[in-house]
């Protein structure tokens, strides 16, 4: 069991960031049928046909090097499935671990579904910023599934694990604007840092259409293509984002800074809140390099694992006994006062 969960962990830190590389590239609907390509098992299988819709259209999505990409990562995604299916066997077979291993299990069943119509429904923001979270949900459940034993619990104040649970909700959340701001291609829509186009609040953002979810790609509700000003304010928020997860991230250090045990974890998570900051901006400045793009995403799939290890490590100390025995006596003088 500890080797699926090893092979788990493996490839999904390798299926997460290619899915965004398939994205990033526009090779998202390189097959544009599911599961196979073109009702082949493979690109090269269907080649003919994709060469035919490569040159009825030399600028679309279609192509067979971008068919190989999108076919490369269902498979790998196919075989992160079936190790999951495996470990949930496992799991059932040893009488241990069944609700995390089944929920994993039912997480990538959800998966699949919202990676089919990611193509079926033509790369809709809203599923693609769901499946977005999702793959990075399950690879950093899996983490915390392989790693748990290694990361002991340590009893803390509550104030410091409410703080690590909201950290880890702010990071999902500024993963789906991630993915929002990248399904609907308005990364570069803010230029320069700190400031989005010369000024911290610009004056050319809308947010009228901006967050509508159910449309298509690159479209208003009324079917009209987004306006630029929408961009500005998808990008904009994405940027507050940012900035609520450092102010989280700062807040958690200083406040667990005193539980010892909890240092080399919490230096873990200053490191990884660096790097991905680093990566976002050097991504503004650099106008969305490929590779800059691609190690951006992984890095949020690193942050959201510590993240989450650090808050399953963090048990919420219970009310002393004084205090719990003060509540009793109390409850039982109002009792007796009003008989």
């Amino acid at each position: 069991m500890r080797k699926l969960i090893g092979l788990a962990i493996l490839l999904a830190a390798i299926v997460v960031p290619l899915g965004a590389y398939v994205r990033l590239s526009d090779a998202g609907l390189g097959c544009p049928d599911w599961p196979g390509c073109y009702g082949q098992l493979s690109p090269h299988h269907a080649a003919d046909t994709i060469q035919q819709a490569a040159v009825a259209n030399p600028d679309g999505p279609v192509s067979l090097p971008k068919a190989w990409k999108e076919m490369v990562h269902r498979y790998l995604a196919a075989a992160l499935g079936l190790a999951i299916l495996l470990t949930a066997l496992s799991a059932w077979r040893l009488r241990r671990d069944r609700l995390p291993a089944g929920l994993l299990l039912g997480g990538v069943v959800l998966q699949g579904l919202l990676g089919m119509w990611t193509v079926t429904l033509l790369l809709k923001p809203a599923i693609v910023s769901l499946h977005l979270i999702g793959g990075m949900s399950i690879a950093a459940g899996l983490g915390w599934f392989g790693l748990r034993r290694y990361w002991p619990t340590i009893t803390v104040p509550r104030g410091v694990s409410v703080l690590a649970w909201s950290l880890v909700l702010a990071i999902l959340l500024q993963i789906g604007l991630g993915g929002w701001v990248s399904s609907n291609y308005a990364a570069l829509a803010c230029q320069g840092f700190p400031q989005c186009n010369g000024s911290w609040l610009p004056p050319a953002m809308r947010f009228d259409h901006a967050f509508h979810l159910w449309r298509e790609l690159g479209a208003a509700p009324d079917g009209t293509p987004l306006d630029s000003a929408n961009l500005v304010a998808i990008h904009w928020l994405h940027r507050v984002g940012a900035v609520l997860v450092s102010l989280l991230v700062c807040g958690l250090v200083l406040g667990a800074w005193q539980q010892a045990a909890l240092r080399p974890r919490l230096l873990l998570l200053l490191a990884a809140w660096l790097l991905q900051v680093a990566l976002g901006i050097a991504n503004v400045l650099l106008l969305l390099p490929l590779p800059l793009a691609v190690a951006h995403n992984a890095g949020a799939l690193l942050l959201l694992s510590v993240a989450l290890l650090l808050a399953v490590q963090c048990r919420a100390r219970a009310p002393s006994i004084v205090f719990t025995r003060s509540i009793r006596l109390h409850g039982l003088a109002n009792k007796r006062s009003l008989q």
